[in-house]
């Protein structure tokens, strides 16, 4: 049984204190924070000590040189995403109670998402729905499941090294991915290449390219080769992998069906191997906790229904 003081605390809370602590935390520190909010810094610590002193709690290591979260800290900041994620659904949730399908669906995905079925989803349902809004950011995959986890979109497409804490997922689509080069390496729009010649090469890769992360495959096959194992050139966004490929910054992994349109233009070349090449399934994911509206709703059920009508296998880019 909650004490006294603890039943207490949700009322006694100054619940602006959390938007500030929030801001403090995305800022990186409180003079930063001081300017998005456009207020005085002194004004930003006093608000990050009346919510330090409510907690009883110290929530960031902070002095001239340094800014931390605590422990504590971090689990607030999570909860008070949260809170914010489903505080911002107000609007749409009491729009969603009139009959017409209306509210704006927000979607987090990752950067290489290409699904010609998910993109004939989303045509019918804007035919079907003329009134409902959108809103799609692109970010890596573990923004993605955290933008999921603290409730700020409808629903996130990512890759996924393990099943993320607190939320649903259903494989949207599988890739294939290949290694590619720009037209300036030496090894470009050679017809035999052999696997050998990939030694010691340079490479350009995904932040997420690695042995432990989602794109696991590719990594393992890099070292398999035997190529470098530390990439010249990191990203979390598919073009700028590109981009530093057709560059010759060095040799990349990218989606065959994505890459093709470039291989056929003559930007880019495929590398070996040509077969048993990673495959990565690219994940649906939604928060179980999210208060849906009409049109999530709506959305939602169309796409999880051609999810369940197409076997994956027809769901699959192989090139």
């Amino acid at each position: 049984m909650l004490k006294p003081h603890e039943q207490r605390f949700p009322w006694n809370l100054d619940w602006n204190l959390l938007r500030t602590f929030m801001m403090v935390v995305e800022a990186g520190g409180i003079t930063p924070a001081a300017h998005l909010l456009r207020l005085r810094q002194p004004t930003i610590s006093a608000a990050l000590k009346r919510l330090e002193d409510t907690m009883g709690r110290k929530l960031v290591n902070r002095s001239p040189k340094h800014f931390s979260v605590t422990p504590w800290g971090r689990v607030l900041y999570a909860e008070a995403s949260a809170i914010f994620g489903a505080v911002s659904q107000l609007p749409d949730l009491m729009g969603g109670l009139q009959e017409e399908v209306t509210g704006q669906i927000n979607i987090a995905l990752a950067s290489h998402v290409v699904a010609p079925h998910f993109d004939a989803v989303l045509e019918r349902f804007n035919t079907l729905y003329p009134k409902v809004s959108y809103s799609i950011s692109t970010m890596d995959s573990v923004a993605v499941v955290s933008t999921l986890q603290q409730n700020r979109a409808s629903f996130g497409v990512a890759l996924l090294h393990r099943p993320p804490a607190g939320l649903d997922t259903s494989v949207l689509y599988r890739e294939f991915f290949g290694l590619f080069c720009g037209p300036s390496h030496r090894l470009y729009g050679r017809a035999n290449i052999e696997e050998s010649e990939l030694r010691d090469e340079d490479v350009v890769s995904f932040w997420t390219d690695d042995p432990n992360g989602a794109l696991s495959g590719v990594a393992h096959l890099r070292a398999r080769l035997r190529m470098r194992s530390e990439p010249r050139g990191l990203s979390s966004n598919l073009p700028e992998v590109r981009r530093m490929i057709v560059a010759n910054i060095g040799i990349g992994a990218l989606p065959v069906h994505v890459a093709r349109k470039d291989v056929q233009s003559g930007l880019l070349w495929q590398m070996p191997p040509y077969q048993g090449l990673p495959a990565v399934d690219i994940h649906l994911l939604t928060n179980p906790k999210r208060s849906l509206h009409n049109a999530e709703k709506a959305f939602l059920a169309m796409l999880q229904a051609a999810i369940d009508a197409v076997p994956l296998a027809e769901r699959t880019y192989s090139g």
